[in-house]
């Protein structure tokens, strides 16, 4: 592997998962790691009948939220356009009125 990259093991449902990461993601890969072994613990003991799949679903699914309604929030093309639409508005109005 890349000299760059190193393998860590990571713990999630009571598996472990070899990864090769570089050194300066390990924190937060960990953490990530952290954050879905700790969200399938709460939905293992909110469902404790629900089987693993239907539990891992649930969580991936929840990520997938929060990452697009994150995405959205952060998503700043719509002003761009409007600040387009506006400068070539007032370009207009300057090349009319000169």
């Amino acid at each position: 592997m890349n000299d760059n990259k190193w393998k860590i093991n990571l713990s999630m449902a009571g598996d472990s998962y070899p990864v090769w990461i570089k050194r300066e993601d390990e924190e937060i890969v960990r953490k990530a790691a952290a954050v879905v072994d700790e969200r399938i613990r709460q939905y293992r003991v909110e469902w404790p009948d629900a089987s693993n799949e239907k539990i891992n679903v649930v969580v991936a699914y929840l990520f997938a939220l929060d990452y697009l309604q994150e995405k959205e929030r952060h998503d700043i093309q719509p002003y761009k356009d409007k600040i387009k639409d506006l400068t070539e508005e007032l370009e207009e109005y300057f090349r009319k009125n000169k």
